[in-house]
């Protein structure tokens, strides 16, 4: 498990304080978690995100006791992308919680690999588990899709055990299509030569 050493600060604390030498604010809470405004290093929360996402348990150090939570929402700079705040969800040991977990596509489909398209309907699927039981991220076999128009559906993902489905079962995951090519625009008509043509007529008209 990740561990994020985190200092508690005055929640009136302007958020540029709080990011003053590398640190950014966030709050920690849960059902029964009161609201703690934390910081904590930038750089060691960014690299927890990238290894953990927002499906893997994180455990927060330096408070009166190790809390272990969720990262649940995360606000970036509009402009740098740099995370500027973040919420935790604190996770009561034994309890389940319904989360987002990553979808990873894996192998080879034989549609694919003939010129179909393989179009990735779904990117994350909605769990739910045991804080301790969340995998980091599900992989989705491809070599299932063997014919043009062969689906995935959510119901045909195996899930680890202690796992349960939340999003509807019947959702497409993944599809092969055929690649359908586009026609080729008609030539656009030579406004000289039927300005020619017309004038010719109308010399005829009048003769």
């Amino acid at each position: 498990m990740i561990t994020l050493t985190v200092e508690k600060r005055d929640a009136a604390m302007r958020g540029e304080r709080a990011r003053a030498d590398g640190r950014m604010p966030a709050v920690v809470y849960g059902p029964k978690q009161e609201t703690i405004s934390i910081s904590l290093s930038r750089k060691d929360f960014e690299r927890a995100l990238k290894e953990a996402g927002e499906s893997s348990v994180i455990e927060l150090a330096g408070l009166e006791k190790p809390i272990s939570a969720l990262i649940h929402d995360v606000d970036h700079d509009p402009v740098t992308s740099v995370p500027r705040h973040a919420d935790f969800y604190a996770i009561e040991k034994g309890a389940k919680v319904q989360v987002a977990v990553p979808l990873v596509f894996d192998g080879e489909s034989a549609a694919v690999k003939a010129g179909a398209n393989l179009v990735k309907v779904l990117h994350e699927l909605e769990i739910e588990a045991e804080a301790a039981k969340l995998p980091h991220d599900i992989t989705i076999d491809i070599s299932v899709l063997a014919n043009v128009n062969d689906q995935i559906h959510a119901r045909d993902i195996k899930l680890p055990s202690g796992v349960t489905l939340i999003t509807d079962a019947e959702e497409v995951v993944a599809l092969v299509q055929e690649v359908v090519e586009e026609a080729e625009e008609a030539p656009a008509p030579d406004m000289a030569s039927i300005e020619v043509e017309k004038k010719g007529k109308q010399e005829e008209e009048a003769a």
